[in-house]
């Protein structure tokens, strides 16, 4: 299952780079079409997307450009520990130089009220496309992400991420990134 997975990931940073992404696009939002049977009722939110999009690398002048990205948490994979409650999450960004990066990781959930802080981490692996040149194909993304819940079931947040490959490569440069999300479960 998990190399089925990741062929889907690779065949799309493919349809990236031969720009046949737009032909994709529209298949992602039947996914989103409403499921009319009783299963509904039996795994209600038990998924989370985080649709977000903002600025790759905007502290690089050069070499910054915008991101799109998705990322997909299991609820019921959640656990409970003395860092708060853990889940783990799978995603991936894309920017407008045609760089991707996929991921998977873990996320820390902390709620106040109406307001939800969620660091994560997540290790992936990094296509430069037309973009810049991280040093490594493997990189590390650590993320803060504030977000209010607007209904039971979404919420709009903020997050800052920055990229790094932990001096993997020769080189290290690093990308800080900022992004509007929005997070929907279902």
């Amino acid at each position: 299952m998990k190399t089925y997975r990741l062929n889907i990931i690779f065949n799309i940073m493919n349809l990236i780079k031969q720009r046949r992404i737009f032909i994709l696009i529209p298949f992602l939002f039947l996914f989103f079409l409403p499921v009319h049977s009783e299963e509904k009722k039996i795994f209600k939110d038990e998924h989370e997307l985080n649709f977000y999009s903002g600025m790759f690398d905007f502290s690089d002048d050069g070499k910054k450009s915008s991101i799109f990205g998705f990322q997909h948490q299991n609820e019921n994979l959640f656990r409970d520990s003395f860092l708060g409650t853990i889940s783990p999450i799978t995603g991936a960004m894309f920017t407008s130089d045609n760089a991707g990066y996929v991921y998977t990781g873990i996320q820390a959930q902390y709620k106040i009220g109406n307001i939800n802080f969620t660091p994560s981490f997540a290790p992936g692996l990094y296509n430069e496309g037309d973009g810049k040149d991280l040093g490594h194909v493997v990189e590390f993304k650590s993320e803060l992400q504030l977000s209010l819940d607007l209904f039971k079931n979404s919420e709009f947040g903020f997050s800052y991420n920055h990229i790094s490959n932990a001096s993997l490569g020769e080189k290290n440069p690093g990308a800080n990134s900022y992004m509007f999300n929005f997070l929907q479960k279902f």
